[in-house]
Parts: C-alpha cells; sequence; structure tokens
C-alpha cells in the first residue's frame, strides 16, 4: 500500500522554494488569463454603469420637465378657487396667462370654461407668443392675435371654429374627475406639434364647475434634451410610448411623418434609424413588444457586425403617464481601452513572474534557516533537556515562537493564578444569573395571562371545526340527494305529461284529484322548489367550508396555503357584522388581491391574526355616522421571497399615545366586558415570532387605520423552524 512515509524526503528549503514558485507560476499564469477573458466583462459593466447612469439623467429631466404643467395646475386652480384669479375678466387672466408664459418653458397655457368659451396663450414656434380667445355658441369663434413686448395685442392673425367639447383636453378631466395627462396630441393648424397635455379641473369656492386647465410642452423638446447629452457618437438614446410609439430620440430622424397635411406618428420600428429599428425588432422577438417591458431590461443588438449593449426600462408619473426610456451605446468605444490594459497586464505579470522566481529562492532559505534552528531546540527538550534558548529572528512570526519557547514556564504560572480569578469570577456571574431568573419569572407571569387567553381561542377552534363538520354530513347527505331528487321528479312529471298525451279524455275523478292538488301550479313550482333547496344547501356547505378553513384545526405546523382563501373564511364568518344594523349602513369590503405565490405559515394562528384586525376595524367603523364605512384589504409580493397583507379602514383613526401601546400585554380602550386587551398582543407574537415578520400599525386621526403585515413566502431558517413548531406545541 502506498503511503507517505514511501515518498523520499527533502529538505524544508526545495519543499518550500519549489512550493512557493509552482504558486507563482499557477498565479501568474492565472491572472494572465484572466485578465485577457474579463476585458468583455469589464465593458459589459462600464456599459451598464453608462447606460445607468444616462437612463437616471434622462428619468430625472422627465420628472423636472412635466413637473413644470401639473404644478402650474395646481397653483392656477388655486388661485381661481380662492378668488385671486377672477375667470370673468379676460384682460387680467390673458395677461396673467401671458406672464406665466414668459416664465416657463411651455408650449401652451389656458383654460376652457364650462360655458364654451376659453383664453390662453400659445409659443407654437418657440419663439413669438400668441393670445387665443373665444366665446361659446357660433362659427369662427376663436380669434389668435399676436402680442408685444408686454402682453399687449398688436393685430389679429387668424379666426376658426373651436368646440371645447371635442377636445379630449377638455373632456378626459371631466371623465377622470381629477387632473390627468391627455394622451399625446397632435395639430397642424401653426405646423408641426406634437405635445402633451396636463389638464385638470378648476372649480370655484363653491364646488362648482368653472372649466378645464390645460398646459402643453412640446415633445420635440425632449429629443434636444437627447441630442446634447453627452454618452456617445454612434450610440442612441430615445423615449417611447407603451405601444412602442416613439416620443423623441437623440437622432436627426423626425418621430412622426406628415401624411396629407395630418401628422401621423411613427412606431419604435418605422422611425429613420437603423438602432431604433433593430431595438424594437429584438424587444418584439425576445418579449412579445414593449408593452411587455414592466421592469428594466438589458439586452444587446448586432448591427452591421457590432455589437451593442440595450438597457430599456419604464418611467412614470403619479397622474399616470407611463413612457419608456431607452439607450444604446456601442461595444467599441470601450475595447480599444481594454485591450491596451490586457496587454499591459500580461507584460507586468512576465516581469512579476521573474521577479517572484528570484525572489522565492531567496525567501525559502531565509524561512528555512530559523525553522531548522526550532527544530534542533525541539527534539532537545523532547529529550528532557530544557535548558534551550533560540534566538531571535528577523521574521515576526518566527520571532514569536521562540519567545512562546522561552516564556513557557511563566505562562504556566499565570495560568494557577487565572483559575484563582476564575473562581472569584464565578461567584459573581451565580448572583447575576440569580437577577435574571427573577426577570425571566416575572415575564412568565406575565405570558401565563396569553397563555389562557391562547388556550380559550384554541378551544373555540375546535368547537367551530367540530360543528362544522357535524353538519357538513347532513348536509351534503341533503345536497347530494336533490339531484337524484329533482331528476325523478321531472321524470314523474314527464310521465303525467305523457299520460295527458295520450290519453286526453280524462277520468272525471282523476280529473277532480288533478284540479283539487293544483297540478298547473304544481307544474311549475315543484322545480323552483327544488332549485331553491339547492340553493340553500349549497349555502350552507359554503359557510360550513368557511369555519373549517377559519379553524384549521389539523393544521399546526407549516403548511403552503392560499393566503386569500383564510381571509375570504374569516370575512364569511364576519359576514353578520358587515351587514346593515339599525344604527349604520352595511360596511363595504374591497378586495385588491395581488398574484401571490403558496405562502409557508401556520394557517390557524395566521386566520386568528385576520380575525382580530377585522374585528377591532368593525369595532372602529361602529363608531362612525358621518360616512358609509369601508375596508379595504390589499395584498402583493413586496420584495423578492415576503408577501405585505395590509387591512385598511376608513373609521376614526387611532391617537398616536395609544397607538404606541396596542400591542402591549392587556392593552385595551374597550369598556369592561368587550375585550380584554390580548387580541392585538398575540397577533404580534404570531406575526413576529413564530412567523419572523412584521406587522405594523399606520394611522392618523381622522383618516383611518391600517396594519400591515409581512411575512416570508418560505425559506425560515432550521432555527427559526425549529422556533415556530416548539410554540406551536402551546396554545395561541
Amino acid at each position: 500500500m502506498l503511503t507517505f512515509r514511501s515518498f523520499p524526503k527533502f529538505p524544508l528549503q526545495w519543499a518550500i522554494a519549489v512550493s512557493f514558485l509552482l504558486q507563482i507560476f499557477l498565479i501568474v499564469g492565472l491572472v494572465g488569463y484572466l485578465s485577457f477573458q474579463s476585458g468583455r466583462t469589464t465593458v459589459e459593466n462600464l456599459a451598464t454603469d453608462l447606460i445607468q447612469g444616462t437612463n437616471r439623467v434622462i428619468t430625472e429631466h422627465l420628472n423636472s420637465y412635466l413637473s413644470i404643467p401639473q404644478n402650474l395646475g395646481q397653483m392656477n386652480a388655486d388661485a381661481i378657487r380662492r378668488g385671486v384669479l377672477d375667470i370673468r375678466d379676460r384682460d387680467v387672466v390673458r395677461k396673467y396667462f401671458w406672464d406665466q408664459m414668459q416664465l416657463y418653458n411651455l408650449t401652451y397655457v389656458g383654460m376652457g370654461l364650462a360655458d364654451g368659451g376659453g383664453m390662453g396663450v400659445a409659443r407654437f414656434d418657440g419663439k413669438n407668443i400668441i393670445v387665443e380667445d373665444w366665446v361659446p355658441g357660433r362659427e369662427n369663434n376663436i380669434n389668435h392675435y399676436a402680442t408685444d413686448n408686454r402682453g399687449n395685442l398688436t393685430e389679429l392673425i387668424e379666426t376658426w371654429t373651436f368646440i371645447n367639447e371635442e377636445q379630449t383636453w377638455y373632456t378626459n378631466p371631466i371623465k377622470a374627475g381629477k387632473p390627468i395627462w391627455s394622451i399625446v396630441a397632435t395639430n397642424i393648424v401653426t405646423g408641426p406639434y406634437v405635445v402633451a397635455s396636463s389638464s385638470r379641473p378648476v372649480y370655484d369656492a363653491q364646488g362648482q364647475l368653472l372649466g378645464m386647465f390645460a398646459a402643453d410642452i412640446h415633445l420635440l423638446k425632449l429629443g434636444d434634451f437627447l441630442e446634447n447629452l453627452d454618452v456617445s457618437q454612434s450610440g442612441s438614446t430615445f423615449i417611447l410610448e407603451q405601444d412602442g410609439t416613439i416620443i423623441s430620440h437623440s437622432g436627426e430622424a423626425s418621430p412622426f411623418i406628415l401624411n396629407n397635411e395630418e401628422i401621423e406618428r411613427l412606431k419604435a420600428g418605422e422611425v429613420d434609424d437603423p438602432l431604433i429599428q433593430q431595438v424594437s425588432q429584438t424587444v418584439q422577438e425576445q418579449f412579445a413588444g414593449f408593452g411587455q417591458v414592466a421592469q428594466k431590461r438589458y439586452f444587446t443588438i448586432t448591427l452591421d457586425g457590432e455589437r451593442y449593449f440595450v438597457n430599456i426600462q419604464p418611467w412614470e408619473n403619479e397622474l399616470g403617464l407611463q413612457w419608456l426610456v431607452g439607450t444604446v451605446l456601442p461595444e467599441n468605444e470601450f475595447l480599444t481601452e481594454i485591450k491596451a490594459n490586457a496587454r499591459r497586464t500580461v507584460l507586468l505579470c512576465a516581469i512579476a513572474l521573474v521577479i517572484a522566481v528570484i525572489t522565492g529562492v531567496l525567501t525559502s532559505r531565509w524561512i528555512a534557516i530559523p525553522i531548522f534552528k526550532i527544530n534542533q531546540a525541539s527534539t532537545a527538550m523532547a529529550e528532557g533537556n530544557f535548558d534551550q534558548t533560540v534566538p531571535p529572528s528577523a521574521i515576526r512570526e518566527l520571532n514569536s515562537l521562540t519567545h512562546s519557547f522561552n516564556d513557557m514556564a511563566e505562562r504556566l504560572q499565570k495560568s494557577f493564578v487565572a483559575i484563582a480569578e476564575s473562581r472569584d469570577n464565578l461567584e459573581t456571574r451565580v448572583v447575576e444569573r440569580t437577577a435574571e431568573l427573577e426577570a425571566t419569572l416575572q415575564e412568565l407571569h406575565a405570558t401565563q395571562a396569553q397563555i389562557i387567553q391562547s388556550e380559550k381561542m384554541s378551544s373555540l377552534g375546535q368547537l367551530v371545526a367540530g360543528i362544522a363538520h357535524e353538519i357538513n354530513n347532513p348536509v351534503n347527505f341533503i345536497h347530494g340527494n336533490l339531484n337524484y331528487t329533482e331528476t325523478y321528479v321531472q321524470d314523474l312529471m314527464r310521465l303525467v305529461q305523457l299520460y295527458e298525451k295520450r290519453y286526453p279524455q280524462t277520468d272525471p275523478e282523476i280529473a277532480a284529484e288533478m284540479e283539487e292538488i293544483d297540478w298547473q301550479f304544481m307544474q311549475t313550482d315543484l322545480p323552483n322548489m327544488l332549485a331553491s333547496m339547492q340553493t340553500g344547501t349549497k349555502r350552507i356547505r359554503e359557510i360550513v367550508l368557511s369555519l373549517r378553513n377559519f379553524a384549521r384545526t389539523d393544521e399546526a405546523d407549516l403548511k403552503s396555503v392560499k393566503i386569500h382563501e383564510g381571509i375570504d373564511s374569516t370575512l364569511m364568518i364576519l359576514q353578520h357584522r358587515l351587514k346593515s344594523q339599525k344604527n349604520r349602513p352595511e360596511i363595504a369590503v374591497v378586495k385588491k388581491y395581488g398574484e401571490l405565490p403558496l405562502v409557508e405559515c401556520y394557517p390557524g394562528p395566521l386566520n386568528q391574526v385576520f380575525m382580530n384586525i377585522l374585528s377591532n376595524a368593525i369595532d372602529a367603523l361602529e363608531e362612525v355616522y358621518a360616512e358609509p364605512g369601508c375596508i379595504t384589504i390589499r395584498t402583493q409580493v413586496v420584495r423578492a421571497g415576503w408577501v405585505e397583507i395590509a387591512i385598511a379602514d376608513n373609521g376614526p383613526g387611532i391617537p398616536e399615545a395609544i397607538q404606541k401601546r396596542i400591542f402591549e400585554p392587556f392593552f385595551t380602550t374597550k369598556n369592561i366586558g368587550k375585550g380584554t386587551g390580548m387580541g392585538m398582543s398575540i397577533s404580534h407574537q404570531i406575526i413576529t415570532n413564530r412567523h419572523q415578520g412584521y406587522l405594523n400599525c399606520i394611522s392618523y386621526p381622522g383618516q383611518g387605520t391600517e396594519f400591515v403585515i409581512e411575512i416570508p413566502i418560505a425559506g425560515l431558517s432550521d432555527a427559526n423552524r425549529q422556533k415556530g413548531r416548539n410554540r406551536a406545541a402551546l396554545p395561541l
């Protein structure tokens, strides 16, 4: 058998030198290879950083540029509502809009009135400001006036017909009932004109609609901004709508064409820019179109044998405007410097290898000689000769080893002293541990009441599950037999109808009996009666199923369940409390369920948390009489591996002083006999301890309350799983 003893023995000096040189050869060769291979990876990282920076600059510009019309609309609406600006004084309003056009980089500022008239100020060509003034109810009702440098009207330019109700910037906010961005509009009355219009309803102090305010921005100016970005000479940046319609880009090609004096906007694949066309084709092939790009997308394209890096990401503002921002950079702009760096790296590695060989031989001798002396001294000590000293070494580690040999006896003496000191420390630790045990005992007294409450909830769950099981059997028997009963009744009725057909001459006694039992009415009422019975038994089965899902006494361990089923079961049990009462109308429940995967949790305790939060929400809404109560339940995946369940009401809210204590045991604001003060404390323990999640309360007085639950979908650590199992042995 081959063992290490069968191998030849080498001197330490040679072993160190050979191993050192092998490592140097391996490291230098690997560094050279990796430096050569990592060039493209470095290019991609640099391109990604530059693309991200470019997209960030573009999105920040969009946020700033598109916020101007929104802020201006809010400011003007407030001025009109407060009476600062009187829309009946056309001269004042016209000059007011003219001054705003001087201050802001806009294309149009104006207002269509509810009576059909209106006024506005425009700068279609980017230089000259004109005034629009129109009245309702007749043709050629709008006039365009030129102005001087003070905003005074100088001459009439043109007259044409304008109707407010035919303009989307006027009608869309009325339909939405709030400020909106209109779809990108086109107009060639004064030349090619592509804008996005921010419009909002304007009301007086009494809440009466006065009209629509609109502020337009010239989208072609975004192209000037993109063109001035110092990104790449051969790259491209662009902004699209979600359907792929081009808004602007950094190239010279126009994003639209004129077709019979009508502006026809182009898709990304139609614009005269090969890069954007190739990007559009790749998006169609990989993602089924721009409409499917809901998050950042990085990919590469090849055009004329050259590789390009592409990033497309969504952008939207708070009023619902949703666009896509894209950046395309060529790979060749980065490769030149990377290749030069790779050549320099290989040369430096070769030089380092030569130097390392020389240094390795010298270093091995420097290390081996002191180790040889330490070995001699150790051998002598093993033979009983303790009068050994090793001279110090210039190497720190070897010098430390030498010092250890000389100080061994002193360290043994110090060890005996340390043992005595440890005995004194042990007495101190016993006193401290006793104090800790006393504090733990106090915590156990506080927890005892929680366990009693939990036992009650567990017994209630078993009782609910038992009743549901006992009701389920006879209901299933009745519901199942009703199908056969319906079939038999239909067969008998067809048989009687067949008798009536075959024997039209009815026996007088049979005719009297048929009249006695009202046979004609029975033919129509009996099927309806059976259908009503089937509906009733089906409703009972749904209630029983909800009770069993809520109790879930057979699921004390971790299970992968559907969160929505637990919420719906809890709502079914609380249905009687949600209905209208003598002192309040029905409480509405709004479900905003997201797409949730199966969640690994303890279903029974989690349903108890839903019950506690929903019951408290109903209690809070029963105190509100000013408006109908509403409970909103929202679920979603908030980040990788976590789900969020939010339950909100429009009740009176919770004062800040009470919010700080709602998770304390036995704290309650309810009257005696209406609550133990354990519901939210136990709910907090179920979420934070058993599920390793979070339970937060967000509330402002007069604005309602929202409880937000976050729990992991799966992947609890083994320690946490065991901790959860230990807690599962106790009733909650």
